[in-house]
């Protein structure tokens, strides 16, 4: 009887006072809703009639109802009550409201942190591929393959070039006025390779990959061809430049047919909010899209969750006399504080010398077991936060093409069975927090990346910079050649960077740092080994890190 009055309810106030028409299954999930958290009979018709308005302020509201969309009011609802906002000044709506974030007994902000917080495995990351035709991003005809066939090879480098092009195509400096416009000859305009023969002493700019032709020398990539180039004249912008890197090219063809080049650079960077506004719709991580207009909302939650924070260390060595004792300095001072890391975020090499072979299972087993023994000997840590490992370069298991899966099971069963929110994934790996994505890796970059330098602008400047504006403005984590470092063909849109992330964790043995670029706030959390145990603290309400170390006596 219960039952019947309550479905009326919900007909008249969603039916006949706003128009809206209730599938069955959408129906029956406000029923389930309204009894899970035992809402009073007395508060049925103000706590709908809030659902109601909540679904009408949503983006482009249907007079159908659809589950996904109530489902994305009722959390906007929620998470509008946890944090003090009033959405209606009827104090029956209000007690409503609290009764839906508190009915289930549990501490209302742990349980959206924890609904809002995704580890995202590189191998459950969609296969989406640039289509240069649609200017979209689409679903490939079949899943990525470890082996993939040989075109992919091709393809892969390909749509990556097309993608970044796009990107230059779009810029303001690119892009051609109005028909008519008095300033038609002041934009920047690319020419292919395909088009340089028979125009010898003209001034070009290109756009390509840096490759090595057959012969060893220097060449330019672009899709359509290749030329070769003649680097004695030329004059590099900021940045790394290494074969596998798209770059901006500016020179002469000569009667050698090859671009004498002049200037250098790398293509210009594409802000996060502008890439989210021509893919929103995209679900690029594979946890379902976000609008803009929900992660506007998710933004002043963020903020509010001052005492949210991730600690990050590196190079944790299990086998090295020093570090469990000092990590278990770390874990005191965290317990004793006032409010504890949401989430510890591991990365290896979790071994001095890496792995060697069968010979090394018991040294890594025996590392992990005493790492969850040392958690354990912390219980808030162990009940409260969460723990996240990423292997190391030198970690097992597989080969060493990127991405990397996760540490296997053999070694970390311990952990996985006393830890209940420990998650083991791959490298990289991806964190999506509220409207922030940020993105882990765990590679030696800065020193490939100077092994394999092609040019720089300055070899006394500052690479730290050199190297982030570099992996940004090339949305990619490894621009490098496949012979200098190998990926899965078929798995490289993991290691894309496009969108832009909100953070970008490169877990590095060079010296630590962190800074800001086109928005992007970038660091390396140093290494936990050795004489200096240090690591690095992110705030996501800042969108800043900050950095921490045991004091040398230790």
């Amino acid at each position: 009887m219960a039952n019947s009055r309550l479905r009326n309810i919900i007909i008249k106030v969603f039916s006949t006072k706003y128009s809206l028409t209730l599938p069955t299954q959408t129906l029956l999930y406000i029923e389930n809703v309204m009894q899970e958290h035992d809402i009073g009979e007395e508060e049925w018709q103000a706590g709908l009639e809030l659902l109601a308005k909540e679904y009408l302020r949503g983006e482009d509201p249907s007079p159908l109802v659809s589950l996904e969309a109530l489902k994305r009011a009722y959390e906007s609802l929620q998470l509008k009550t946890d944090f003090d906002e009033e959405p209606s000044r009827d104090y029956a709506s209000q007690s409503h409201s609290h009764g839906l974030a508190r009915g289930m007994g549990h501490d209302p902000l742990d349980t959206h942190v924890d609904s809002h917080f995704h580890v995202i495995n590189s191998f459950d990351i969609p296969g989406l591929r640039f289509d240069a035709v649609r200017g979209t991003f689409v679903s490939p005809h079949h899943k990525p393959a470890i082996a993939g066939p040989p075109s992919a090879r091709a393809a892969f480098l390909r749509e990556r070039w097309s993608i970044i092009r796009q990107l230059v195509v779009r810029n303001e400096n690119f892009t051609p006025p109005v028909i008519g416009g008095h300033d038609r000859g002041e934009y920047l305009k690319l020419t292919s390779t395909r088009n340089l023969l028979g125009r010898q002493g003209q001034l070009f700019l290109l756009f390509g990959m840096l490759s090595r032709n057959p012969e060893g020398k220097l060449c330019l990539e672009d899709g359509e061809g290749l030329v070769t180039l003649d680097m004695e004249d030329a004059v590099p912008g900021e940045g790394l430049f290494t074969e596998g890197c798209m770059v901006l090219i500016e020179g002469e063809y000569t009667v050698d047919e090859t671009i004498r080049v002049l200037a250098m650079g790398h293509p210009p960077s594409e802000k996060r909010e502008v890439a989210r506004g021509i893919y929103g719709h995209i679900d690029f991580l594979g946890i379902g899209a976000t609008s803009i207009k929900e992660e506007a909302k998710f933004q002043s939650i963020v903020e509010a969750n001052e005492d949210i924070s991730f600690v990050i260390l590196s190079d944790l060595w299990l086998d090295h006399p020093k570090t469990l004792p000092n990590l278990r300095k770390v874990f005191a001072g965290y317990s004793q504080a006032e409010f504890r890391p949401y989430a510890f975020i591991f990365c290896g090499d979790f071994s001095t010398k890496g792995w060697t072979g069968a010979d090394d299972i018991e040294t890594y087993s025996a590392g992990f077991k005493a790492l969850g023994a040392a958690i354990l000997e912390y219980p808030l840590l162990a009940a409260h936060c969460q723990f996240i490992f990423i292997p190391g370069p030198n970690d097992p298991w597989s080969s060493t093409n990127l991405p990397r899966p996760p540490l296997p099971d053999t070694f970390t069963q311990y952990i996985r069975d006393k830890l209940p929110k420990a998650t083991f994934t791959s490298n990289p790996a991806r964190i999506q927090y509220f409207n922030q994505e940020i993105v882990i890796f765990r590679e030696d970059l800065m020193g490939r990346m100077l092994r394999n330098l092609v040019s720089v602008k300055d070899e006394a400047g500052d690479m730290r910079r050199f190297l982030v504006q570099t992996i940004l403005d090339q949305t990619h984590l490894s621009p490098l050649s496949l012979n200098v470092r190998p990926t899965l063909w078929e798995w490289d849109h993991t290691l894309r960077l496009y969108p832009m992330p909100t953070t970008l964790i490169l877990a590095d043995k060079h010296e630590r740092y962190d800074l800001t670029y086109e928005g992007c706030h970038v660091f390396n959390p140093g290494s936990f080994v050795g004489n200096h145990f240090e690591w690095s603290v992110y705030h996501p309400s800042t969108g800043r890190s900050e950095s921490s170390a045991l004091p040398e006596s230790y």
